[in-house]
């Protein structure tokens, strides 16, 4: 048997191959119990390679049913096996919370015994802490695939946000790793608790005081690298199921290989693809906030994204018919399509052209990449526009003057623009 301490370094360190630990979007308030879980989410932590590690951030048990080859809690894997007690997921996250080393929980767990059981108490440690310990503090957690939709929805009663990781991003590829797993029944969870939280969205309207459930919304996570998928293969999934279940996040996770006993994975010593895991998340960003769509970045002639340019770049490059943007006359939907120029820089473009044609020393105050932005924009003062229909010249001279652009020899973590 394990002493308490055992137990919290095994599952502790089980838990962080899992990265969909988002701890924004709350509106849960305080009623005068303890702790906080407002709109502007809680702080985070991050490892030296960009990973969230923010939150108490534990597996229940990592014991497992199943065997899912990408996993480090297999069955049939030869690792420490341990399981807490609700009461002391309880009170390790109540003394955490007084010792302000945490500000929130961040709960999964491995298979045991059955999808009910495991689910059930996952459920009892968050009911506990939200009514008899009176924690308003954020809560995020993961809700077991075949568990009954009446545990799921009693327990987003007392979450923030609760989470069914796909894994693996096509059928196909699931079945190759994970044999005894299918799509279908991530699908169904993700339906019941999207449906449960447009009921009570209905009801808040015409009653305030109808309880909350899971605030923060829902988030899936793809593991990346495991299996041959294309970066196409990974955004239509991922595209897939932020529209049919409205999920606030995907999350992207270079495969860690944990595994040497198995020929269909990436071989122990192999380096997590960062990289393009970066550029995943990217591309998400300019599906969600850019008013880009899938096939302008992706599609059947560009199946991979390119890891040494971002890909709104990349998307630049291919399209000069559409450069130069006239940064004084183009609309906002146009001007954050520039390379170099985000969504906050293009309002204080339209609001500051109000007074005036903008030149290239307003441009720079804004706080635009001009280096990277003045080969796709004229200004008042621009005086050659030139230079716009040769994509080569322009990523050479990109990377001459940007040498951290280049990121296929780095595995360190990128920027998002």
């Amino acid at each position: 048997m394990f002493g308490f301490d055992d137990k919290l370094r095994i599952l502790a360190d089980a838990a962080k191959y899992d990265v969909s630990c988002s701890s924004s979007g709350s509106k849960r308030k305080n009623s005068g119990g303890i702790g906080d879980s407002s709109a502007s989410g809680i702080c985070h932590t991050y490892t030296e390679d960009g990973r969230c590690v923010s939150l108490l951030k534990i597996l229940m048990t990592n014991y497992c049913i199943y065997d899912c080859s990408f996993c480090v809690s297999r069955r049939s894997n030869d690792v420490q096996r341990a399981a807490f007690s609700v009461k002391e997921v309880v009170e390790l996250t109540m003394n955490f919370y007084r010792r302000n080393y945490i500000e929130g929980l961040f709960l999964s767990s491995g298979i045991f015994k059955s999808a009910d059981y495991t689910m059930e108490r996952l459920m009892l440690v968050v009911k506990k802490l939200r009514t008899e310990e009176r924690f308003h503090g954020y809560i995020h957690l993961k809700a077991i695939p075949g568990a009954s939709e009446s545990l799921l929805k009693e327990a987003g009663l007392y979450v923030d946000r609760m989470s069914v990781n796909l894994e693996i991003p096509t059928e196909e590829g699931l079945k190759l790793v994970a044999p005894e797993k299918d799509h279908q029944s991530v699908r169904e969870p993700l339906a019941i608790i999207k449906n449960e939280i447009l009921n009570l969205r209905q009801d808040r309207k015409k009653d305030k005081k109808a309880p909350l459930f899971v605030p923060a919304g829902q988030s899936t996570q793809l593991v990346i690298g495991a299996t041959p998928e294309s970066d196409l293969q990974i955004m239509q999934a991922a595209n897939t199921f932020y529209k049919d279940y409205n999920l606030k996040r995907v999350y992207y996770s270079g495969y860690i290989p944990i595994n040497a006993t198995d020929s269909n994975l990436p071989q122990i010593g192999t380096s997590p693809p960062l990289a393009r895991e970066n550029r995943l998340y990217q591309t998400d960003w300019l599906l969600r906030f850019y008013g880009f769509s899938l096939h302008e970045i992706l599609n059947s002639t560009h199946q991979q994204l390119d890891l040494e340019i971002d890909p709104k770049l990349a998307w630049a490059l291919r399209n000069p018919q559409f450069f130069p943007i006239d940064i004084n006359s183009a609309t906002y939907e146009w001007i954050i399509r520039i390379p170099g120029i985000g969504r906050q820089s293009a309002k204080k473009i339209i609001q500051s052209r109000k007074y005036g044609k903008l030149k290239e020393y307003q441009l720079r105050k804004i706080g635009i990449a001009y280096n990277r932005a003045k080969y796709f924009m004229v200004c008042q003062d621009t005086l050659i526009a030139g230079g716009f229909h040769y994509p080569e010249n322009i990523r050479k001279s990109i990377f001459e003057s940007n040498p951290r652009t280049q990121a296929t020899a780095s595995n360190t973590q990128l920027t998002l623009f």
